[in-house]
């Protein structure tokens, strides 16, 4: 004769669950919030603009989206630098942002200690634009020799 007997555990006590279902809830919070920063750094990735105006320089949208008045600008110093020759400008700490490959988005500290906010996907052709902040933006942008001369001349 076979007799089967099925013995249960003793369930854990009430605060073992709610530890459980609290600590679920927290990283799926945190993997969405992930999400959806990467989801805003590509989209920042292809459509951030920088627009000249008479007041200044408008960037956005995206995480790091701002208006930098002409006035904080120190247009003497705006110019186009190769990262790939010009090793004083490279970003070297990130402070808040993301390195990827092909993408160098947010706040960095470059090897000249400068801080600088940067909008990066072409490191062979990027604006350097020094504010008088304490700060300089830098971005790879089409046309980046024209668009220093502007905002040079955009005193």
């Amino acid at each position: 004769m076979r007799m089967d007997r099925v013995f249960g555990i003793v369930p854990a006590g009430p605060g073992v669950a709610a530890f459980l279902w609290g600590t679920g809830f927290v990283i799926g919070v945190i993997i969405i919030g992930v999400a959806v920063i990467f989801a805003m750094l590509g989209y920042q990735a292809k459509h951030t603009t920088f627009v000249l105006t008479g007041a200044g320089l408008k960037i956005g949208p995206g995480l790091y989206s701002r208006f930098i008045p002409k006035e904080r600008i120190d247009a003497a110093g705006v110019k186009v630098v190769n990262l790939e020759l010009e090793k004083d400008y490279l970003p070297k700490w990130r402070t808040n942002g993301a390195a990827l490959p092909g993408l160098s988005a947010g706040w960095f500290r470059l090897a000249n200690r400068e801080k600088a906010l940067l909008f990066i996907t072409d490191k062979k052709s990027v604006v350097y634009i020094p504010t008088l902040d304490g700060y300089a933006v830098m971005a790879s942008l089409r046309d980046a020799d024209e668009f220093a001369g502007l905002l040079k001349r955009n005193r």
